[in-house]
């Protein structure tokens, strides 16, 4: 009877610890999950272009990431690619921050956006996304192997498999089952998390952080600020040479077209945003501003002095000069001056064509209308003209007008730049072509000594 009632005794205490165990939250509160902080979130779009802009924004970004004591900080990364040594850059202050980095790729991770994508700590690819194809360009031997190396380090310092970051960059690399030799490797998100380049795949941000464990959240979304949308903007690689040139074209034709109007206004205005953009990237001081304001005043000023020299040079080396040195690297720089100097030509060629209908142009190429009304003739043998004198009607740039022997002559200088009403003397003939040279003071006093 005793064994009886001591059994029973164990099964109802059984029973109610089972109950019991039944009645409480699956999270007690002296140790479940729902009594922690909830985990601050940043979130830094990472979309367009990788160039300079991009790389200020993102510093901006992890800094305040740092100090307000973030706990996570996610890229979400949709890029094609860009340039090398902005990407550069981001990469290494991913790897250099102490926040708790992940990359949720949200529809392509291309070319310099897989070397940003593997610097973070976590890699959670969206629906339909991929990632690879970042083979550099150039795609020389140098570029290649530098590119490789980073990708792959990268790869190494993130516990990643550093062949088949390798196999993204490199052509020459193959990998037995996923890549053969002469092709870029690009991966889907499926694939990706096959082959262990992501962590797990989720349709938002807020799935990839669950599937990291990351649960609960406050998430917050970093947006650009206007001057950094700016930046961006200005510093692209594909917008620099357009601001370039509408700015030297808008100088050119306001200089040839009588006042100052909307042209004027427009090459100012592109040139300011070129170096303003570049200034608030980081890549170029207030100095080259000032430098570049010199050239053009310098330039300015050799336009109204009627000899082509020193200051004209010196203003166009001090423009491109600037122009170089603001750009991110000298392959956008070389780039950027190719493409506007291309369009400034083009700009003097049709200018030239239609200089007959701009007073200005007609002022700096020849001052008056040749006609026979006003004087012109043609001179059949001008050789008896050789030693004679006259004055000029207009300024010789080397070509215009002079009064010889009562005619008025097509005269050109032998390479000088003469003043209107000067006494000049015609050294040779060359057919129609009559050359002449100023008589200087030092000249006419020679002469009347002997």
């Amino acid at each position: 009877m005793e064994k009886s009632a001591t059994v029973r005794y164990i099964l109802w205490v059984l029973v109610s610890l089972i109950v019991f165990m039944g009645l409480l939250p699956a999270n007690p509160v002296w140790g479940g999950d729902d009594d922690r902080e909830p985990a601050t979130v940043y979130v830094l779009p990472v979309e367009g272009t990788m160039e300079t802009g991009l790389t200020a924004f993102v510093r901006r970004g992890i800094e305040e990431a740092e100090q307000e004591g973030v706990d996570v900080l996610v890229l979400r990364i949709r890029t094609l690619g860009g340039l090398v040594e902005p990407t550069l850059e981001i990469r290494d202050m991913l790897l250099q921050t102490s926040v708790r980095t992940v990359a949720f790729v949200q529809g392509r991770a291309w070319s310099a956006g897989v070397l940003v994508t593997m610097a973070c700590e976590h890699v959670v690819m969206g629906p339909g996304s991929s990632i690879g194809a970042a083979e550099p360009r150039p795609a020389d031997e140098k570029t290649v192997s530098a590119v490789r190396a980073e990708v792959e380090e990268t790869a190494k310092y993130r516990g990643r498999d550093p062949d088949i970051l390798a196999a993204m960059v490199d052509a020459d690399m193959a990998i037995e089952g996923v890549i053969e030799p002469g092709k870029i490797l690009t991966l889907t998100a499926t694939r990706a998390e096959e082959l262990g380049i992501a962590d797990a795949t989720a349709g938002s941000v807020t799935e990839a952080l669950h599937e990291l464990g990351i649960d609960p959240i406050d998430l917050q979304v970093i947006e650009p600020t206007m001057l950094e949308r700016f930046t961006r903007f200005a510093t692209s690689p594909y917008v620099s040479p357009v601001l370039l040139s509408v700015g030297f074209i808008g100088v050119i034709v306001e200089f040839v077209i009588p006042g100052f109007g909307i042209p004027g206004m427009l090459g100012i205005l592109a040139f300011a945003s070129y170096f303003i953009g570049h200034i608030a990237a980081g890549h170029a001081g207030l100095s080259l501003a000032i430098l570049f304001t010199v050239g053009v005043v310098l330039l300015v000023t050799e336009i109204f002095i009627p000899e082509f020299g020193v200051l004209g040079l010196t203003g166009i080396a001090a423009m491109f000069a600037s122009i170089y040195l603001a750009a991110p690297t000298h392959i956008v720089a070389i780039r950027s001056i190719i493409i506007t100097a291309v369009a400034m030509i083009a700009t003097i060629v049709i200018l030239v064509r239609l200089g007959h209908r701009f007073t200005l142009w007609r002022h700096l190429l020849l001052g008056d209308e040749i006609s026979t009304e006003r004087g012109y003739i043609s001179q059949k043998d001008s050789r008896d003209l050789v030693g004679k004198r006259g004055v000029t009607r207009n300024t010789l740039r080397p070509s215009g007008a002079a009064e010889i022997d009562g005619e008025r002559l097509d005269v050109v200088s032998e390479g000088e730049f003469i003043p209107r009403d000067t006494e000049v003397e015609v050294t040779h003939v060359q057919g129609r072509r009559i050359v002449v040279r100023a008589i200087r003071e030092e000249n006419r006093d020679g002469e009347d000594e002997s």
